[in-house]
């Protein structure tokens, strides 16, 4: 055990590390092609950093173990809503786009909701409740939605956007030296959390839901945990939010729909309570947008999201 808390702590040291190559190269990549700080949190950095529970998920569907698979992506999506945010928060109130507002945020939701029909066939009549391969091809088209919708993004902001002078000096192949090495260490630094933590958790005989839910998904969420931290403490909100909200909707719409197709996934009810607080959560992210000052998270919100999450915890474990 002694071996796996070391490797615990350097996990944590690799992710730290990569957290701040990754938002030094993404921002100065940003600044080059003038992209918006947000597109490169919701693309580069949101998917970078959920590549962890890509690697986790996809052993775990080809293993067959539909709790970690499951628990994984909601708990993760918890976390990052909840915890990462939360924490975000207090370092630095958020300022939030209004296309954040009025579309990742909702997008985000409805990814949350898509998920809880798609799971609960028993509503529709099934004999059991299962994420299908079919599910998997649904949720990869609204996948390609928001994808499109970046684009267009990309392009409006661009177009409307006048020509700005070089703000880089850094090469092209030092930033993508930043961000891919950057990438490489969380992934690495994330996996060696996971393996580590679920090798105590097992040891003292922890069920295998709840090490999904809260060891596995704490360990894959913590890139994004240090991305979003470090993005704050550099006062980049575009990508302290967009990493979140960006990750959230890769994890349901990517994530899962690749797990299903590797094998289709039997949903356990009693993770319907796990999304409906998602659900819930975002909900009060989008209202937040308009209580206190209008599209900032405030210090109070984002404690209350801090607190929310630490009831949850206290209650599943």
């Amino acid at each position: 055990m002694t071996t796996s808390f070391l490797l615990l702590i350097l996990g944590l040291v690799f992710l730290i590390k990569g957290a701040d190559w990754l938002v030094f190269g993404a921002s100065a990549l940003a600044r080059r092609f003038r992209i918006p700080d947000l597109v490169i949190g919701l693309t580069i950095v949101s998917f970078g950093t959920s590549a962890p529970e890509l690697v986790v998920n996809s052993f775990a569907a080809f293993q067959n173990h539909p709790d970690i698979v499951l628990g994984n992506i909601i708990g993760s999506n918890n976390f990052n809503l909840f915890l990462i945010l939360g924490i975000s928060g207090l370092i630095l109130p958020l300022s939030v786009q209004s296309t954040t507002v009025w579309k990742e945020i909702p997008f985000s939701l409805l990814a949350a909701l898509v998920l809880l029909i798609l799971a609960n066939d028993q509503w529709t009549g099934h004999a059991i409740d299962v994420i299908s391969r079919t599910d998997g091809i649904i949720l990869l088209l609204f996948f390609a939605l928001f994808w499109l919708y970046l684009f267009r993004q990309v392009k409006k902001e661009r177009l409307s956007s006048p020509a700005e002078p070089e703000t880089s000096s850094m090469s092209n192949w030092k930033m993508a030296a930043y961000i891919l090495g950057g990438l490489v260490i969380l992934i690495i630094g994330g996996k060696v959390i996971v393996n580590s933590a679920v090798n105590i958790a097992r040891h003292y005989q922890i069920s295998e839901q709840i090490i999904s839910l809260t060891i596995v998904a704490a360990g894959t969420s913590l890139p994004e945990l240090a991305t979003s931290v470090v993005a704050a403490i550099r006062k980049n909100n575009d990508i302290a939010v967009g990493n979140v909200i960006g990750s959230n909707i890769f994890n349901i719409f990517f994530i899962l729909a690749i797990s299903s197709l590797i094998r289709p996934i039997h949903f356990d009810v009693s993770f319907n309570r796990d999304i409906l607080l998602l659900i819930g959560g975002t909900l009060f992210l989008f209202i937040a947008m308009f209580t206190g000052k209008v599209r900032k998270l405030d210090r109070w919100e984002a404690a209350l999201l801090l607190i929310a999450f630490g009831v949850y915890f206290y209650f599943i474990t």
